[in-house]
């Protein structure tokens, strides 16, 4: 999403005779192998002639046996000012690394080495596949130090670090300049300057995919609908752009105009291409939109079910539901409809504060897998719910990530039905960390089952119950009295399928 979160440009190899290792300054970097949480600090030291970068190789000797073919490429002059490695034990027995590294000339440059080697080193301690994806990180941060040395400017260095975060085959692990992530932060408070758009990448296809559009935005009122693929903005094509990037595009001041191209995709109707202007504007993005939907049961009675719709997960994400949810309670209230369709999430921990506000006791809300594949349930301490009135969780296939975790808990926990159709699939967690230079780094760090120890990535959750068209021709009567209400919200299939649901648990509840 513009506001969220989901690439990669790979570069060129020098081919061109590098400097003598001994001709300039290198940084040296070191990173013990746990960062208890924190940043790894950076220090600089120069390395005088007397003493250059292989020096320092020839003396770990386990280090050399282990990287033979590294050593042969310094001493050849391949990797040339490529960094140096040492590996040493520290006071509680864990390896650390120090990286010696070709000092670039450009400023702007410079910056992002030292940026890079910050990201190279979380990556290295806490991505979730220990094999980075069946290479070796260590040299391929010394690659991409050599790429990086003879460019001139931030764009083309970040590329570089980008490139190398393509190689672990992860679309979700990815880096944000400074000024992406302080829209990143804006768009989670619920404010920005765009057009609406929630879009990510589709890991099969590697396409931009739109996941929603904000309400009566203007992608909304454009026709942009999920699925469609996101091709151009503003002429520029979108091969291997990821979705931080697209979205930055997108972003701008109100009053500007941005033009995009889209393929449209299946269930919306209309198939090809469309070429659309833009307005920006002040995006308000209210994570809560609520109503009480009264109905009649078929013995008279009346009934008030609350709709709640969470469209995104943000930081008061929780304490708005929750206030809703006793509001709701204090008018009578007797049944819960939790709409997460097209929420694409954002804060996994906002995802399961949302779960304890339906959940009693010490349920487990999901499990995580961390890179060593130690599984850790994640539970509630004397959990107290606000509400045990029956609930029913709507979702889709633009519910992904915290949505899908949220839904996974209430539903394996017995707390709710699903309803609707099946989810994106999203079972990876990523921490984000900002960086000294005021760049973002977005690491996955672990995969998570839903409690029920389902695997939900590529996958998604399929609900009990499919909502389709032909529901609503359904000869119940319950039915059909619901879609002859004038309430736009009972115009909606999914509504009117959960509507039945709750008042079949309702007439059970009052038959025992």
């Amino acid at each position: 999403m513009e506001t969220l979160s989901a690439n990669f440009d790979l570069g060129s190899s020098i081919t061109k005779p590098l400097i003598k290792p001994t001709s300039k300054s290198l940084f040296s970097c070191k990173f013990p192998s746990i960062y208890h949480g924190k940043t790894p600090r950076f220090s600089a030291q120069a390395f005088g002639r007397k003493e250059p970068p292989i020096a320092q190789l020839k003396k770990k000797k386990d280090f050399l046996g282990e990287n033979e073919n590294l050593v042969k490429w310094v001493r050849k002059g391949v990797i040339g000012l490529a960094a140096a490695l040492s590996l040493c034990q520290s006071p509680a027995l864990a390896e650390s690394l120090t990286v010696a590294f070709p000092v670039s000339h450009t400023p702007e440059v410079n910056t992002v080495q030292r940026t890079l080697v910050e990201a190279w080193g979380l990556i290295r301690e806490t991505f979730v596949d220990p094999t980075f994806n069946h290479q070796d990180w260590d040299l391929k941060l010394q690659q991409t130090m050599v790429e990086m040395f003879p460019l001139r400017s931030e764009d083309a260095a970040y590329s570089k670090v980008r490139g190398m975060l393509s190689t672990l085959g992860d679309p979700y692990t990815r880096i944000i300049s400074p000024k992406e992530y302080q829209t990143f932060r804006i768009g989670s408070d619920g404010n920005l300057q765009g057009v609406g758009l929630f879009v990510s990448v589709e890991p099969n296809t590697g396409h931009l995919v739109v996941l929603s559009c904000v309400e009566n935005s203007p992608a909304a009122r454009a026709g942009i609908h999920e699925g469609d693929v996101l091709l151009q903005i503003n002429g520029e094509r979108l091969d291997g752009v990821d979705s931080e990037t697209a979205a930055q595009k997108l972003r701008g001041p109100a009053g500007t105009i941005v033009t995009v191209k889209v393929h449209r995709g299946n269930g919306t109707g209309v198939s090809g291409y469309q070429e659309v202007k833009l307005p920006r504007e002040v995006i308000k993005l209210s994570p809560i939109f609520s109503a009480i939907i009264p109905h009649k049961m078929s013995d008279g009675r009346l009934l008030k079910t609350g709709y709640v719709k969470l469209s995104s997960f943000s930081q008061s994400a929780a304490t708005d539901m929750e206030n809703t949810i006793q509001d709701m309670e204090n008018q009578g209230v007797q049944s819960y409809i939790l709409d997460l369709r097209n929420n694409p999430a954002s804060l996994v921990t906002a995802g399961l504060d949302v779960a304890q506000i339906w959940l009693d006791g010490d349920e487990t809300l999901v499990n995580t897998i961390d890179r060593n594949g130690n599984m850790a349930p994640i539970s509630m301490v004397n959990g107290h719910a606000v509400t045990h009135d029956p609930l029913v969780v709507l979702v889709n296939e633009g519910s992904a990530s915290a949505s899908e975790i949220l839904a996974g808990a209430l539903h394996d926990n017995g707390r709710a039905i699903l309803v609707g159709h099946k989810t994106f699939g999203k079972g990876k967690i990523q921490s984000v960390t900002q960086l000294r230079d005021g760049s973002a780094l977005f690491v996955t760090v672990a995969k998570y089952l839903s409690p029920a120890l389902h695997d939900i990535d590529q996958v998604g959750i399929t609900p009990d119950i499919q909502c389709t068209v032909d529901m609503l021709n359904s000869p119940k009567d319950t039915i059909k009295e619901f879609s002859a209400s004038s309430s736009s919200l009972e115009a909606d299939s999914c509504i009117i399928v959960a509507e039945h649901e709750l008042d079949i648990q309702e007439s059970e509840g009052s038959a025992s």
